[in-house]
């Protein structure tokens, strides 16, 4: 039995859920927030417009700090405003990831029991740090691998200045590498990501699909 047994579903369109796992740790204070809040409030306002991603996309918030925090329970758009994040603390990043997956597995599993059809789940790390010492990096980059070979969910992780190459590298599967942000362009990756939801959102079971090409908002192309 689910985490979300007893949830009634709103509608019985195919769901696509999207869990935002940000970064609150005291680094990201000052302009990084700043941007990254603006880029949050543009990312509901663009899903808001899309009536089929409306439908469709639940969205899921966890933050890390020195704390792990469910900001936001999976949802459609048009049951939640979206948080506005403050920082404080250090960087629980693996435990955080994992709430994530944890949160995801519990999701698809209460979208069987309600007969919800679903897209492959989207987990997106936003980081602009390291992990704390005593964070179980080597296991997260084992899970995070098994994860995405057995297709369970898709996984994008987004380093923001300041953050750790090697170690996000070690935690990134080789099919899915760390994406460097150009400055804080928050704005302009949420607008693809709202994109690339919208398309996935549209497809039918089995299509192949082309999302679109990673823009100004990566300092290097894919």
């Amino acid at each position: 039995m689910s985490y979300f047994h007893g949830e009634t579903p709103d509608n019985y369109e195919q769901k696509c859920l999207c869990t935002l796992v940000l970064d609150t740790s005291g680094s990201m204070g000052g302009e990084p927030i700043r941007e990254l809040n603006r880029g949050l409030q543009e990312f509901y306002a663009a899903i808001e417009e899309d009536l089929i991603a409306a439908n469709r996309l639940e969205v899921s918030v966890v933050t890390f700090g020195s704390q792990i925090k469910s900001m936001q329970e999976p949802s459609l758009i048009d049951n939640f405003d979206m948080p506005t994040l403050g920082v404080g603390g250090t960087t629980r990043l693996v435990d955080a990831v994992r709430e994530a997956m944890r949160k995801t597995e519990e999701r698809k599993q209460w979208y069987k029991e309600t007969g919800q059809p679903y897209y492959r789940p989207i987990i997106v790390l936003i980081t602009d740090g390291e992990p704390d010492r005593d964070q179980d990096v080597e296991g997260l980059s084992r899970e995070l691998s098994e994860g995405l070979d057995s297709k369970k969910f898709t996984f994008w992780a987004l380093g923001v200045k300041g953050y750790n190459e090697q170690i996000l590298k070690r935690i990134c599967p080789s099919s899915a590498p760390p994406m460097p942000l150009n400055g804080y362009k928050f704005g302009e990756f949420f607008k693809w990501l709202s994109n690339s939801i919208g398309i996935i959102t549209k497809s039918k079971e089995g299509e192949s699909i082309e999302l679109p090409p990673v823009s100004d908002w990566a300092q290097i192309k894919f």
